[in-house]
């Protein structure tokens, strides 16, 4: 505004500088991704039954059985509501965010990680099964994002360091230097695990887009300390220059969360499918890695890492009983987690609530690695 600096329209103008300031950018994008969702919604959803976008088969625990505390089926549901959260999402942080690659590389994988999840609802869809995409096929597409973003994070000098050094949380310093083909592998866990670790979270009304408003929540936070080098050296955690952008998409983020948790919710009106859950997990890998703290995902994430893990038991084990005696055995009721505390008698509900319970225990802990260093 300097150039209306001793003008009569100085004093009207003056108020506009408020706009520099991340904190009130994060505010207009978070109403803003909020006031949509609750105006595109409705119109979504309408859309989507037209189409006749709905999970008209079973999903894999009713198919399953034995859910006597689940009262409503999930057939007929419309899905891919993704396309509401991503479209909200992206068009506030273009609207509030300054533009530097930190931001363009998140709304990046945001955007290919939701087209590869949309092609996969499609697909399950149009052949109204539980099939969709192969697995490899996504595995091959997520990866190929993930080293895409590690390797030019390593090209570029200015960032270089978020990929050659690794740093873990309750450490003021790098554990390992001059390890960028260790970083590089970070990256890739980091994004495609949690892409998938979401997908699998999605399995009940409001589960996963609850937990998903909570790690939003985490990352704010580190995301605005990150980037402010005075807050960032008195808490010794790694600056990244320009990470004060990403706290306006973390704070969209959780706008566009609210909004579609207003639809989503028990009885849900609508689902973010693979649409959703795979583009939500990959944001939250980049944002991690992109300040420089891809181990506090893990922490924050633990209702993610569980949900996996479960996952990845329960077909390990299975495997290897069935090698070894002949009849696969299996460690819980069923996987991933949520559905094994339904067959348990839970209400889903109860199984949503307390899993986000324990997942603003986790935010805590994860928090916590901000002063215990």
């Amino acid at each position: 505004m300097g150039w209306s600096k001793g003008t009569p329209q100085a004093d009207y103008l003056s108020a506009l500088r408020l706009f520099r300031y991340i904190t009130v950018r994060s505010a207009g994008a978070a109403v803003t991704a909020l006031v949509l969702s609750w105006w595109l919604g409705p119109k979504i959803i309408r859309w989507l039954k037209h189409l006749k976008f709905g999970q008209e088969y079973s999903d894999k625990a009713e198919e399953a059985g034995g859910l006597a505390a689940r009262v409503l089926s999930k057939k007929g549901t419309p899905t891919m509501g993704g396309v509401l959260i991503v479209t909200v999402l992206v068009f506030s942080t273009m609207l509030w965010a300054q533009w530097n690659a930190l931001v363009e590389l998140t709304l990046l994988s945001v955007i290919v990680l939701a087209g590869l999840g949309f092609y996969d609802d499609y697909a399950k869809i149009s052949r109204q099964s539980g099939g969709g995409t192969p697995p490899s096929v996504k595995l091959w597409s997520q990866a190929a994002v993930s080293v895409f973003i590690g390797v030019y994070l390593w090209m570029t000098p200015s960032t270089t360091k978020l990929v050659s050094q690794i740093m873990v949380p309750f450490f003021k310093y790098p554990v390992l230097a001059h390890a960028a083909w260790l970083g590089i592998l970070i990256v890739v866990l980091a994004i495609v695990g949690t892409s998938n670790a979401v997908n699998l979270t999605d399995g009940l009304d409001g589960l996963a887009i609850g937990c998903s408003l909570i790690v939003a929540f985490v990352f704010l936070v580190f995301t605005y300390l990150a980037g402010n080098v005075k807050t960032a050296t008195y808490l010794a955690i790694p600056h990244v220059e320009g990470a004060g952008e990403l706290t306006v998409f973390c704070a969209a983020l959780l706008g566009a969360g609210l909004g579609f948790l207003w639809f989503n919710c028990h009885p849900a009106q609508v689902f973010m499918g693979d649409t959703g859950s795979l583009a939500l997990g990959g944001a939250f890998g980049v944002v991690a890695v992109l300040i420089h703290q891809p181990f506090v995902l893990v922490i924050a994430g633990g209702v993610f890492v569980l949900e996996a893990l479960s996952v990845i038991l329960q077909k390990g084990w299975f495997k290897f009983t069935r090698l070894r005696t002949g009849t696969g055995q299996r460690i819980f009721l069923m996987a991933p987690l949520h559905h094994h505390f339904e067959k348990k008698g839970w209400y889903e509900s109860q199984v949503v609530m307390r899993f986000y319970i324990l997942c603003v225990l986790c935010a805590v802990v994860a928090l916590a690695t901000l002063k215990l260093r």
